[in-house]
């Protein structure tokens, strides 16, 4: 080894001792006669003192530039009285050294590894990945990311899980998100898909009589990204047998509560975690994965203003859409540049505006609210017993800040759900020191696709509709409800499962209705079909995300700070140029030949 001991455990235990430290120099301080060099690895800190009385180290360090690798060796002992350093593990120690060898020289990087890189751009960052993964909050988050995949091996290892390995080179399935494929050099013509999820693959470890299987998979999708969406991720894959849907959600759920007692202080909002249908979750919430941190929830006023004469409610409702709000705690006295904000913000979700009521005083004895007591633009439109059922109905109180869209159902949900949340940012409601779980369960299994004319599903194709909704599936697709549930922390899905179909003439009907015809079924699922005939148990299983679960627990907003080399948003790793151009001789091996790419149209 060329280190006795790491940049971040040496104490005043070891004064005294010789010993020999190797890492980056983090900092260098000359001040003439004294350098002093605060040693970096992936450890910790060590200052290092070298003296010119050592004239040949002396001489060494003076070359030293931040970022070089070092090794040194010397004495411990106590920094002189004042000049400790409690923020640092080794800060009551430095080492007076006797050598210094520089094992490599280095470029000044792109940005400071000691500094707040943070605010540097990402792409820079990305590019230069292997500098970024230097600083001490990026190993941390490393770090936390090993420790949570370690612990789910040892958790589901000591309940009889085993861990099994699933091909990457599979079959390609167009049901579901967008294949990457990977054309076969010894099959022309022919091609693999990347996994996007294990799942056929798990489902037939349980008819293989496995009964309790688990994998840190590598999945892959090609679809477009966001802050919490990569084209390639890891998620915890686990299948069970014999097992209905409250047994896994128990069975994750210890395993969650046991995750945040051994890496984090926060403390848990509510356990069991609270059971909330899908249907009430878009009907308070607006979003099937709602952040319960705070109570803001959505209101209905489709009831109170149905006969009002306020013209945009009324076009809403006559074309099939929704009036819905939400209350502002407090903000009734927010200034109209805030207000006009807001609208601002719910017109980036589709909506055409905001409309909104301030709450600035109580009713009277009649209970209606008089000019004083209201501050709003759309008031003049509705009758004094209008403004009551309304406030009535949205639990607003004197000081509180009614705000109301009007517009299809999909673009309320969304519009509504990102203001609660933006609400709950602005009003300081959100407890970011407190972990908030939820399990969202009843979804639709199916959905129908206005653009393909056909019914598709919610989640996957082998999930199992509830018992009492079967005899719905071919007569009322969009009113059966699945045996599909999701595990929610702090607004985000970091799981998603299900009960699985076993029976090939359930999967038979279910495929049926999805418009699969019986020869697309036997090319696509006919392995599966054909599996289910030998005695597939009942089964069911879930998959939570590696990568959120770590951004969560890690504090940051996106995924990509948790992953060692991850893509851009728009799907490219900056720091090897990826994906490039290939040799038409590979091409060639791989029977491709590429289209011409058409020549931009001239202006």
């Amino acid at each position: 080894m060329l280190k006795t001991h790491t940049c971040g455990e040496l104490t005043a235990a070891q004064i005294g001792q010789q010993v020999t430290l190797a890492g980056w120099v983090n900092r260098r301080r000359d001040h003439g006669g004294l350098i002093f060099i605060d040693l970096r690895d992936r450890f910790g800190l060590t200052q290092v003192t070298i003296d010119e009385d050592s004239t040949t180290a002396h001489e060494v360090a003076n070359q030293a530039r931040n970022e070089y690798v070092l090794q040194v060796k010397g004495t411990v002992r106590a920094r002189p009285e004042g000049f400790e350093n409690p923020n640092l593990a080794t800060g009551a120690i430095e080492v007076i050294v006797d050598e210094v060898v520089i094992l490599n020289t280095a470029k000044t990087p792109p940005f400071y590894i000691s500094g707040n890189a943070d605010e540097v751009d990402e792409g820079l960052r990305l590019k230069y990945r292997y500098l970024d993964l230097r600083r001490p909050r990026m190993y941390n988050n490393l770090a936390l990311r090993h420790r949570i995949v370690r612990f789910i091996r040892e958790y589901f290892s000591d309940r009889d899980f085993l861990e099994i390995e699933t091909p990457i080179l599979l079959k390609s399935t167009p049901e579901g998100a967008r294949d990457f494929i990977v054309p076969s050099r010894l099959h022309a013509h022919e091609f693999y898909a990347l996994p996007q999820s294990p799942q056929q693959l798990k489902q037939l470890l349980m008819v293989a009589g496995i009964e309790r299987y688990f994998q840190i998979a590598r999945c892959f999708r090609d679809e477009d990204l966001r802050a919490d969406r990569q084209p390639e991720f890891t998620q915890l894959d686990l299948e069970m047998s014999f097992v209905d849907a409250q047994d896994i959600r128990a069975l994750i759920e210890e395993m969650l509560l046991k995750l945040c007692a051994e890496i984090s202080t926060k403390p848990i909002l509510q356990t069991p975690f609270p059971l909330i249908t899908y249907a009430e979750a878009m009907e308070k919430y607006g979003v099937d994965r709602p952040d319960i941190r705070f109570g803001v929830q959505l209101f209905n006023l489709g009831e109170v203003v149905k006969e009002s004469g306020f013209g945009v409610f009324q076009n809403a409702l006559a074309a099939g859409g929704e009036v819905k709000g939400l209350v502002y705690p407090g903000g009734a006295s927010l200034a109209r540049r805030e207000i006009d904000e807001l609208t601002e913000y719910v017109k980036q979700y589709g909506a055409k505006g905001l409309a909104w009521i301030g709450v600035t005083g109580a009713p009277g004895a009649d209970g209606a609210y008089g000019e004083d007591a209201l501050r709003s633009q759309i008031a003049k439109f509705f009758s004094p017993q209008e403004l009551s059922a309304i406030i009535q109905t949205s639990g607003a109180q004197a000081g509180d800040l009614i705000l109301i869209v009007a517009d299809k159902p999909a673009v309320v949900a969304q519009s509504l759900s990102n203001l609660r949340l933006e609400v709950g940012r602005r009003a300081n409601l959100i407890d970011n020191n407190l972990l908030a779980f939820c399990w969202v369960t009843d979804f639709p299994l199916l959905e129908y696709n206005e653009d393909e004319k056909r019914w598709q599903a919610v989640h996957h194709p082998f999930t199992s509709a509830r018992d009492q909704d079967w005899d719905k599936l071919e007569s009322d697709p969009g009113a059966v409800l699945a045996k599909a549930y999701d595990v929610v922390l702090n607004g985000w899905e970091i799981g998603g499962g299900s009960i699985r179909i076993h029976r090939s003439d359930l999967q038979d009907r279910l495929f049926a209705v999805l418009g699969l015809n019986r020869a697309d079924v036997e090319a696509q699922f006919g392995h599966l079909l054909e599996a289910f005939q030998y005695g597939a148990p009942p089964h069911g299983g879930i998959a939570l995300g590696i990568d959120r679960v770590a951004a969560l627990f890690a504090e940051t907003t996106s995924i990509r700070d948790v992953i060692a080399f991850p893509k851009t948003a728009a799907g490219t790793d900056l720091m090897v140029n990826a994906p490039s151009p290939v040799t038409e001789a590979q091409l060639k091996e791989l029977h491709i030949a590429l289209r011409a790419q058409k020549a931009a149209v001239s202006q």
